[in-house]
């Protein structure tokens, strides 16, 4: 489903002084655009509308935040929703940014430091012919180990099970370890969990979200993961 245009979005973007048009400009450089250059960085693929991004960055002061989308419409109510999580806050903390994420590897670098990568409820793109679409696809995958350090993590969020269990076996293909690993995460108790409306929709509905965690090791990578496909394919 596409969100209907918005005519007040592109403006106010435009007149947000944390929104970031072109990323590829700050790549390696996203320190200059914080107050505070020293705190953790992470990122967020898909912000979508914001909802659980506006309750992250409003909770975690002492971490710096580029959340990104493709989608001018629905970023502009990501940063109508930060605004009120912040309320009298000022907004230091965090930056949107509208770009694709299929080409992440040329917005962010090594220098940048970026510790975690955050993907909730992506697009599953269910047809074998679509899934080199996915944000966990090894094709991405191999892009964030480009500017991932050891250690740094990503967690990935979904309500579709397919997608779930094929993550499982890219993660393991492109060198990312298991940290923490549940089926259904409002069950398992795990926290921080700050939830979207999607994540609210589909728990709502009695679907079971999947939620992992999966650390970058120091392995060497030697395959091409433009070509590769699922063993069924």
């Amino acid at each position: 489903m596409h969100m209907r245009k918005k005519k007040w979005a592109r403006p106010e973007l435009d007149a947000c002084p944390w929104f970031v048009p072109d990323p590829s400009a700050l790549c390696g450089r996203w320190a200059e655009r914080f107050a505070d250059p020293s705190l953790p960085f992470e990122i967020e693929l898909g912000c979508g509308k914001g909802v659980s991004t506006a309750q992250m960055a409003a909770a975690n002061p002492g971490v710096r935040y580029v959340a990104l989308d493709v989608s001018p419409d629905v970023l502009g109510e990501a940063r109508r929703n930060i605004v009120r999580a912040f309320g009298e806050k000022p907004v230091e903390n965090i930056l949107l940014t509208r770009a694709d994420a299929a080409g992440v590897g040329s917005y962010f670098a090594p220098e940048d430091g970026v510790r975690r990568i955050h993907l909730s409820f992506s697009n599953p793109w269910p047809r074998p012919r679509h899934r080199k679409r996915r944000l966990t696809h090894p094709r991405q995958l191999m892009q964030y180990r480009g500017f991932l350090p050891v250690g740094g993590e990503i967690w990935f969020k979904t309500d579709d099970d397919p997608l779930f269990d094929d993550t499982l076996v890219y993660m393991d293909l492109c060198g990312f370890e298991t940290e923490y690993l549940t089926r259904d995460l409002h069950a398992s108790g795990f926290q921080p969990n700050y939830v979207s409306e999607h994540e609210r929709m589909y728990t709502g509905r009695g679907v079971p979200i999947k939620f992992g965690i999966f650390r970058r090791n120091a392995e060497e990578m030697d395959f091409d993961p433009t070509r590769w496909k699922m063993p069924e394919e």
